[in-house]
């Protein structure tokens, strides 16, 4: 018998497109089957980087994998998005990225000049965030195997020794900080299919957003209490799963959360909620009152931070839960992102 298999919980007869949204069917998966085998000290926080103690340093390792579709839209593309997203993870565990693996899944009759352009989009992308490419692997299957191509990167980064990072730091009174507008990059990915019957002048916010971390960390390390990029599932996921793993509940003061408003047609059109779509070059932090506006004032100063803000609180009550407060005094319950609305955006 198979150490674990006893505790697996996972009751889902097969894999659907949304066991890979970052919602709720992805956390049952996490907790209800890969858990039970593979738990670990470390895998217990369930963060987008682990940490690992090594000879008196502190290292951030992560890994992303990335199936975009359609691979190059407005603002980015596949090979960019594997850096940023990689990178990102890396910052927002307050880790400064070191260097990063990639491996390239390509389908046999891939052009040429696609993957070029891919491995030269990542190239630049790893310049502009500092960080070097220093190996990685490459497979090809048949022809109508993998659309195309997929990218899977893993990436190190030393931690700031200033911070520790942590949802069991987290406490009533903390204030929650968006760097900047919501929605762009799932929307961007969306219309970019040509499927629907809709036209904006959108582009994805793929960055790197170590440089607006860095800012953040000089100004409030001494408050600053967790951080995560809402990638799949958006906004709503990731607070969820911090209101989760701190027991406590999280105030969103809606009417404060940006979104441009083209976002907010797209979303308003397709029946889909802003805070569900996924981001590329945002970030989350919760950071002490005392601390709260010298961290905003210094995301401000950084060139894309300008419409950085503060989005909620952190309350005691009710344990576990987000809820979204309207200019009118109503509330309203955020849950996760149910099912896959947006599939391979990132």
């Amino acid at each position: 018998m198979v150490t674990g298999a006893a505790k697996v919980r996972f009751g889902d007869p097969r894999i659907e497109l949304a066991h890979g949204a970052g919602g709720k069917a992805s956390r049952r998966l996490i907790e209800g089957l890969l858990l039970p085998y593979l738990s670990n000290e470390t895998l217990a926080d369930l963060g987008d980087a682990a940490y690992l103690e090594v000879q008196g340093s502190r290292l951030a390792f992560t890994a992303d994998s990335f199936v975009v579709k359609p691979p190059v839209f407005p603002g980015g593309s596949i090979g960019e998005l594997a850096v940023n997203g990689t990178v990102n993870d890396l910052a927002v565990a307050g880790a400064k990225p070191l260097a990063l693996v990639a491996t390239l899944i390509l389908e046999a009759g891939l052009s040429t000049s696609v993957l070029e352009a891919e491995v030269a989009a990542m190239a630049e992308a790893a310049r502009r965030a500092g960080v070097a490419v220093v190996g990685g692997d490459t497979k090809v299957v048949e022809h109508g195997k993998a659309d195309g191509f997929y990218i899977t990167t893993a990436g190190v980064g030393l931690v700031d020794s200033r911070v520790s990072l942590s949802a069991r730091g987290v406490r009533p009174g903390d204030q929650v900080l968006l760097s900047g507008p919501i929605g762009d990059h799932g929307i961007t990915v969306l219309l970019a299919r040509g499927e629907l019957d809709l036209e904006a002048d959108l582009a994805s916010d793929t960055r790197p957003v170590w440089p607006m971390v860095v800012a953040l960390v000089d100004a409030a390390a001494p408050g600053l209490r967790w951080m995560r990029d809402p990638t799949r599932g958006g906004v709503a996921t990731a607070l969820n799963e911090l209101a989760r793993e701190a027991g406590v509940a999280v105030l969103l003061e809606e009417e404060a959360v940006p979104v441009r408003p083209v976002v907010r047609g797209a979303c308003e059109i397709l029946g889909f909620d802003p805070l569900h779509i996924a981001n590329e070059g945002q970030f989350l932090a919760v950071v002490s009152p005392e601390y709260a506006d010298a961290a905003l004032e210094a995301l401000k100063r950084v060139p894309g931070g300008e419409a950085a803000t503060r989005v909620g609180e952190i309350r005691e009550t009710p344990a576990k839960v987000v809820l979204a407060s309207s200019r009118y005094g109503g509330t309203r319950v955020v849950d996760m992102l149910v099912g896959d609305p947006l599939p391979r955006i990132c």
